[in-house]
Order: structure tokens, then sequence, then C-alpha cells
């Protein structure tokens, strides 16, 4: 690896461990800014006062913030994300069993948005002003504004319940063979990345738009050359930067619909995890997949920095 390659990659992730921190107190602070005691909602209406304190005392909020907040980030540290209130089982053991159903649905979905958004994309500005290209911007207004739940329903209904092409709920893990995985998983994902192609396809013409009409796209119109090569060769490798960026910042959205994703067709994955965590004040789990979330961000941004100096050789390390 060349040394000023080695010495950004140094940089970058040395700038992600103040966000980490800072994330982490946000994620340890749920605890002590929810609404209420904690140790009573769990608790229920009917626990005795030595259950409460009892609960209190396994949440650690029976000591000051600053020295349970170094404990648990000690704990962190050592891979330890304690345990689950409600199943007694460990965090890191629960969030294992939903990692490849959640992987499944984001990488699957992260396939096809970028399949299908950037060519559509490019053709909606290399057709601007036309039928196509108002076609394509209606359909990325409608992704906009169509809750991912109503699009999930919408195709459960049309391509599960009418059409029987896909299984309505559930999740077949990849052990099972991969033609029932891929049969499981893409219903859900091509839900998922409804909104995501909306947005990729937006920004995708959005910035085609503005190196078309450079004067190095004429020159090489001017020398010959087809327009796909035009297209996909010169002016998408000009425009890849802002696409990189906003193919990056959309994890953050597709790790919020991934949770009403798997409500809506019963995958047993982290989302789920996160709903019913919510649901049960099961604060353990709820820090320890907020924190992972979180993490999983910070290291896309970190590849999406390396990835512009792979697209753009002007990027300067």
């Amino acid at each position: 690896m060349p040394m000023p390659l080695l010495g950004y990659l140094i940089r970058r992730i040395a700038a992600t461990i103040p966000v980490m921190v800072v994330v982490a107190l946000f994620v340890f602070s749920l605890l002590y800014i929810a609404p209420g005691d904690p140790a009573s909602i769990i608790a229920g209406d009917q626990a005795s006062p030595a259950e409460i304190e009892r609960i209190r005392q396994s949440l650690g909020l029976d000591r000051p913030f600053l020295i349970r907040f170094a404990e648990w980030s000690w704990q962190i540290l050592h891979a330890d994300l304690g345990t689950s209130i409600f199943s007694g089982l460990p965090v890191s053991s629960l969030i294992a069993q939903r990692l490849e159903p959640t992987f499944s649905l984001m990488g699957l979905t992260i396939v096809i948005a970028v399949t299908v958004a950037v060519p559509v994309g490019v053709v909606a500005a290399w057709r601007a002003g036309t039928m196509i290209d108002r076609a394509i911007m209606l359909f990325a207004v409608f992704g906009f504004s169509v809750p991912v739940f109503v699009v999930g329903y919408g195709l459960a209904y049309l391509f599960a319940v009418r059409l029987e092409w896909f299984p309505v709920q559930g999740y077949s893990p990849i052990a099972g063979g991969f033609r029932e995985w891929l049969k499981g998983i893409s219903l859900p994902a091509l839900t998922l990345s409804f909104s995501y192609i909306a947005l990729i396809a937006r920004v995708t013409r959005a910035t085609m738009l503005e190196v078309l009409n450079q004067d190095f796209i004429r020159t090489a119109r001017a020398k010959g050359l087809g327009e796909g090569a035009v297209l996909f060769t010169h002016a998408l490798k000009n425009a890849a930067v802002p696409i990189v960026t906003v193919i990056g910042l959309g994890i953050a959205l597709l790790i919020g619909g991934a949770v009403v994703t798997e409500s809506v067709f019963s995958i047993p994955g982290l989302g789920r995890l996160t709903v019913d965590a919510i649901l049960q004040r099961d604060y353990p789990v709820l820090q320890a997949v907020v924190l992972l979330f979180s993490f999983i961000f910070v290291l896309v941004n970190l590849a999406v920095d390396l990835v512009y100096i792979l697209v753009d050789p002007r990027v300067r390390l």
C-alpha cells in the first residue's frame, strides 16, 4: 500500500474514534434519558420494591453515571455486550443469530438498487426533458413519497398472495439452499430498495446532467465515440463521487427501512430484534443494536472516503 494512501487511511480511522465515543455516550445515555424509572417500567406494576431494586442494580442505575459508563465501555471493548433482561441470554449471542437475515437483506438491496438506479439515472440525464426522463423522475418522486410498509404490503399482496411467486413471510437461511434463500429474501429486498433506487437515480441524473455539459464530453463525441462509451466511460466516471456519496449515506436509509421491512415480512433480523427490545424495554439489547448500527454506518463512510480515491484521482490524500 502506498505511503500516502496508508497515511490517509490512518487519519480517517483516527477521525472515527471521537465519533464512536460520542455515539457510545449517547447510546449509554438512553437508559438515563428514557421517561420514567426504567427499573419500575421493566418490573411492571405488580413488582415489589425488592424486585425493582434488583433490576436497578442489574442496570447499574444505583451507581454514578460516569463510573457506569466507563465500566460499560470497558465491557464493549472486550466484546461483552451484556445480558438481555428478558431472555437472560448474552446480547452478543442474540445479535449473532440475527446478523445473517439483516446483512442478507441489506446486501441484496444495495446490489438491486445500484444495478438499477445508476443506469436509470444515466438514461434520464441522457434523455433529459423527454417522456423517458419524466417517467423516471415520476418514479423517483413516488419512491420517496410512499412509506416502506405500504410498498411492502403492496408487493406482498401482488407477488406473494396473488401470483404466489414468493413466500409471504419468513426467512430461509443460506445454509438451507441458495435458491430458497434468494426466493425468500428477494421480495423484502425489492421493498427496501424502492426508496433507495429513487434516491440514487435522482442524484445520478442531476450529476450526469452537469457533467454532460462539460467541454470534454463534446470533445469525446467529436472524436466519434459511441454514446455508450461517452455516457458510461467518460461521463459516469467523472460523476462518480456524488453518486458514491449518496450510496454511502443511503446506508442510514437502509438501516431505518430494514426495521420496518423485517417487521412486515417477519424476518428474524436485527430490525425485529430492535423493535422487540423497544417494546420490552430491554435496554442492554437496544444499546448494543444501536451501537452496532452506528459502527456499521461509520465504517461505510470510511469505505466511501477510500472509494473516492479510486474513482477520482483528483481527490487529494
